[in-house]
């Protein structure tokens, strides 16, 4: 990618913007969020982070958004933990301030995009790219394009139904959360430590990660899923569980041929945000 792209992927507790160019983040600034109650504050801290890293060579802006997003039109939804970010028309109001292209996706979209680019997928057609974070979201790439389904929410394999309540309170920091009320960097301290109530917590959540895997397996059959968030780092502490739920898959052949792996780029969502303007050109 020869390039030079502004991506900014949003959180709610935190905004990352970066400047990539040749595949590479060459500044990048992240900001604690401001004020998640009034929405133009928000807006206003975004594009003030933008406009510092902006030169005359970026050709466009991507973001990444926790949301559900009318990708054509630009506009978010009930953004995730945002109160004020109920409907905002992005593209325009961006667009306007900085007459470039922008285009917008939902996070875990621009995780698998990134990763398609950048990443561990880029020899593959079909990969799935799944954060493991406070949440479970997954973004699908599937022969060949970024696919989102007609309202941004293919991928959301968190949300089936899965014993009492749904698969990502089992899959994600809301399992540590509802069990011994840890988040995730407290589980994977007391892991590495050595803790033996951890390490069986981290057992189970393997058995748990290996069951949506399967889901996503069934669903989509991807040559690659790549895992990512804050979780995915302490994978050697439930890979082996994991892997022994997957054995109950009905078609081991398959599963023989699929590659799982972990992201090793913290900068990917935010990268993968930048390649929006890559793949939108690409759709043209």
């Amino acid at each position: 990618m020869n390039e030079c792209l502004i991506g900014v992927d949003l959180s709610a507790n935190y905004v990352r913007v970066a400047l990539v160019k040749d595949n590479e983040v060459k500044d990048h600034l992240m900001e604690e969020v401001h004020d998640r109650k009034n929405k133009d504050t928000l807006i206003n801290q975004i594009a003030s982070l933008i406009d510092r890293l902006l030169t005359s060579e970026v050709s466009g802006i991507g973001l990444g958004v926790p949301s559900v997003v009318d990708t054509k039109k630009g506009i978010v939804y009930n953004v995730q933990n945002i109160q004020s970010w109920e409907e905002v028309h992005l593209k325009s109001i961006y667009q306007n301030r900085f007459n470039l292209p922008v285009h917008i996706n939902n996070d875990a979209n621009c995780f698998a995009l990134g990763e398609k680019y950048f990443g561990k997928g880029k020899n593959c057609d079909s990969l799935v790219g799944a954060i493991i974070d406070s949440g479970l979201g997954a973004g699908l790439f599937i022969e060949g394009k970024l696919y989102e389904g007609p309202n941004c929410g293919a991928g959301e394999v968190g949300m089936l139904p899965y014993r009492e309540s749904i698969i990502e309170h089992y899959c994600s920091e809301i399992f540590f959360k509802r069990r011994e009320n840890l988040d995730s960097k407290e589980v994977l301290e007391l892991a590495k430590n050595g803790n033996p109530e951890v390490k069986t917590l981290l057992d189970e959540f393997g058995v748990h990660l290996g069951i949506a895997l399967e889901a996503i397996i069934y669903a989509y059959d991807p040559e690659m899923i790549v895992l990512g968030g804050s979780l995915s780092k302490g994978f050697k502490f439930f890979k082996d569980a994991m892997y022994s739920s997957l054995q109950s898959f009905a078609y081991q052949r398959s599963l023989r041929d699929l590659e799982i792996k972990i992201s090793n780029d913290d900068f990917m969502a935010v990268k993968g945000a930048a390649a929006l303007v890559l793949e939108n050109k690409k759709s043209l």
